[in-house]
């Protein structure tokens, strides 16, 4: 399997330094790991000394870091070196992998009042429930459940073991005892949406959970009923949305991250891993809710001042008060 570099530039643009169009390329490699026959990329600056010790072939650098790839060999300007990869891995599996055909595998079921376009891919031992519908281009690889009446847009990539529209977790209690509520929303997920192995989104109780375009779900997320993500959102592993949250656009959730039910994340906001959000986010930027990693002797001090926070700050407002007390007319 190869590209020459001619092939590369000219499917994805970006400007030849020192090197041949005609060089062939077989692998795309890690700075580290590159050898003679492979391309790789330098996207961080820090990264400099492995660019300098690089083996590669050829490497993709922004403008500012040409001259030290220039130095080293054959190099690839393009403005956006990570996108240039991303789009170069993109290339690569079209020319050399072999493309999934359209249509249902044999182990599939697929109820007969499903509606699943004659473009789609249904894998191994995936199940389509009555009502729901599959998009164009959409691919569901093996054992992916869409339940009754869920929606799947155009050109999206279900990974296995992905399950769309169980019911979400609603229950009452009647004298200690768990009432079933009935989830009779539905789900919704737009176009160009990639959802990880193992994934779980939940159908609404009354209106529909709504994954919108673009948005890309790692694997082993769980999403609750009635969620709302908004376009182009990433949502890493491990990650759980509670019932009736909305998420904005062109957010980043970190892995093992955890969002409460009916919160509100604005467009554009960051959570770090591992984070536990508590309260609705109503600006953009970076969010963190974690401690910071220490011994546990270090914790064990951190967390005792902790419970006495409280306390201090009584105190501090007393003292407050008493200095902003006016002073008695003898001057004391």
């Amino acid at each position: 399997m190869s590209l020459t570099l001619g092939q590369i530039v000219e499917s994805l643009g970006g400007t030849l330094v020192e090197g041949q169009p005609d060089r062939v390329i077989r692998r795309i490699a890690p700075l580290e790991s590159a050898d003679a026959d492979s391309i790789s990329f330098l996207s961080n600056p820090k990264y400099l000394p492995q660019l300098a010790a690089s083996q590669a072939a050829c490497v993709v650098v922004a403008p500012a870091q040409q001259a030290a790839a220039q130095a080293r060999g054959a190099c690839i300007v393009a403005d956006n070196p990570y996108l240039y990869f991303a789009r170069l891995t993109q290339l690569w599996k079209r020319a050399h992998a072999d493309a999934a055909a359209a249509g249902v595998h044999a182990s599939a079921v697929i109820h007969p009042e499903a509606v699943v376009h004659p473009l789609a891919t249904i894998g191994p031992l995936c199940v389509v429930e009555r009502g729901a519908v599959v998009g164009a281009g959409t691919v569901l690889k093996s054992r992916v459940t869409i339940s009754e009446y869920c929606q799947v847009g155009e050109r999206c990539l279900l990974h296995p073991g992905v399950v769309i529209g169980a019911d979400g977790f609603g229950f009452a209690q009647e004298r200690g005892v768990w009432v079933k509520i009935e989830q009779l929303g539905r789900v919704r997920i737009g176009n160009d949406v990639e959802i990880g192995a193992n994934t779980c989104i939940d159908r609404g109780a009354l209106d529909d959970t709504v994954i919108s375009d673009g948005v890309k779900l790692d694997n082993l997320v769980q999403i609750g009923h009635n969620v709302h993500v908004g376009e182009h959102t990433a949502i890493a592993g491990n990650a759980g949305v509670a019932g009736s949250a909305h998420i904005g656009a062109h957010c980043s959730i970190g892995g093992a991250s955890n969002i409460l039910g009916h919160l509100k994340i604005a467009d554009g906001v960051a959570i770090s891993p591992t984070s536990v959000v508590m309260r609705s986010v109503t600006q953009p930027g970076l969010y963190t809710g974690i401690f910071p990693l220490a011994t546990n002797a270090q914790w064990e001090k951190n967390a005792a001042t902790l419970k006495q926070l409280h306390a201090l700050r009584e105190r501090i407002k007393a003292l407050e008060k008493a200095l902003d007390a006016p002073r008695s007319t003898n001057g004391n």
